[in-house]
């Protein structure tokens, strides 16, 4: 997973606000998870007032952007008044009726509040998290699905959650890929020039001469096994060499044995 984000190009998404932050390196730390995943609004609720030190840009190695654009805020209130979507995050059951989601789930539907309003996410500080009386200003509660004896995160990690889902909802990379920078898949007829090098040289070492009646299934096995992930064509030139390296040793090795008798 490549962290290559670059300033200045970070697409439009979610405001990140933290409610009371104590340590300026978790606020840096927090502003490098943002930019790993496109995102630059970071508001701070009454954060102290020297949380912007040389440890807290050393944590957000190089994240400066969101550093420099912060904007600190006296209120949640005030710093959520033009979002018109916003999620609380929490851990701790609340007895406030709201909507419940997972983070996956939330990123959806923030992509696609996002389209059309401005949407934003509420963190607490590292004390005790969000108070009730700044989750009610949300619409809906976040709860990650933690492991229930030990679900306490830490304030980037919990920043960095939320904005990997969101980055995630709407990536467009495969879940599944090769790198064939340097070369490709093996077509059929190298795939085809592999079994039959392999069963040529299978028939020649005498490898089936005590089963013949096995060696149809066995080749077709051995065909088998070699389709199951797909070869590179880098790999089809590798296994021939070692057929070929294996054989010509098996040949050195009887001519030997016969000169010696």
């Amino acid at each position: 997973m490549s962290a290559s984000a670059q300033p200045g190009r970070a697409e439009a998404g979610p405001a990140i606000v933290l409610v009371s932050p104590q340590l300026g390196q978790n606020i840096g730390a927090t502003a490098r998870a943002m930019l790993n995943f496109g995102l630059t609004d970071l508001r701070l609720v009454a954060p102290r007032p020297s949380w912007l030190t040389e440890r807290t840009r050393a944590m957000a190695s190089g994240a400066d952007l969101v550093l420099d654009r912060a904007r600190v805020y006296d209120s949640t209130a005030a710093a959520i008044a033009d979002l018109v979507h916003v999620y609380a995050t929490t851990a701790r059951p609340r007895e406030l009726l709201k909507p419940v989601l997972t983070p996956r789930a939330a990123a959806l539907r923030m992509r696609e509040q996002g389209r059309t309003a401005a949407v934003g996410i509420l963190f607490g500080g590292e004390r005790a998290g969000l108070l009730n009386q700044d989750v009610v200003l949300a619409q809906t509660v976040v709860t990650a699905p933690l492991n229930p004896a030990f679900s306490s995160l830490n304030l980037a990690q919990a920043v960095l959650l939320m904005a990997y889902e969101w980055f995630a909802a709407g990536d467009a990379t495969p879940p599944e890929r090769f790198d064939l920078d340097t070369t490709r898949l093996a077509n059929r007829a190298e795939m085809i020039g592999l079994f039959e090098h392999l069963e040529r040289e299978l028939d020649a070492s005498g490898f089936f001469a005590r089963i013949p009646h096995k060696r149809t299934a066995i080749l077709s096995n051995l065909r088998n096994s070699l389709q199951r992930e797909p070869l590179l064509e880098q790999d089809v030139r590798t296994l021939r060499g070692v057929i070929k390296a294996l054989a010509g040793r098996k040949g050195e090795h009887r001519r030997r044995r016969s000169e010696e008798a």
